[in-house]
């Protein structure tokens, strides 16, 4: 069994043959708009109007922490929007990253990309705006993930 795999480049262009599901950590708010969701609606508006029609109708559907919705924008390229933070600020109650609800949304996403027999994408989820620190996410990847057979890219940007 390999771990994770570490390349600089944008998440959003996986260069792999394949199935490939893109997976980011979404507020639970309906807050769409700063980190690495403009780099996903730069090249796609698919995973944004979903998101939001998501938020939107939460009262009679499974968003909230933990959730995951994946949205099909290409023919083998897929989104995984992942409901990992509470809010969008640190505040009173720490940073935004719940680690819980990234570990749920992994369990979920694993499922959801065995079924499609895809690859997994990812930039460092919950360590940018959400306050989170790799040493805890690493691990929920690896479990989630790479012990399932999966295979998992993660994207550091920059040269």
């Amino acid at each position: 069994m390999s771990g994770i795999r570490y390349v600089r480049g944008d998440a959003t262009v996986p260069s792999v043959k394949g199935v490939k599901v893109i997976a980011h950590v979404c507020n639970d708010i309906g807050g769409w708009g700063k980190g690495f969701v403009l780099a996903i609606s730069r090249r796609w508006p698919e995973p944004e109007a979903a998101y939001r029609a998501w938020h939107r109708g939460r009262a009679a559907n499974d968003f909230g922490l933990g959730a995951v919705q994946l949205v099909q924008v290409e023919r083998y390229v897929w989104v995984a929007n992942m409901i990992g933070q509470r809010g969008t600020r640190t505040g009173s109650k720490g940073v935004p990253v719940r680690y819980e609800a990234i570990d749920s949304a992994l369990e979920a996403l694993a499922e959801r990309a065995g079924d499609l027999g895809a690859t997994v994408h990812m930039p460092r989820i919950g360590c940018g705006l959400a306050g989170g620190r790799w040493s805890r996410v690493e691990p929920l990847i690896e479990e989630r993930l790479i012990r399932r057979g999966i295979q998992v890219t993660v994207y550091d940007h920059g040269d």
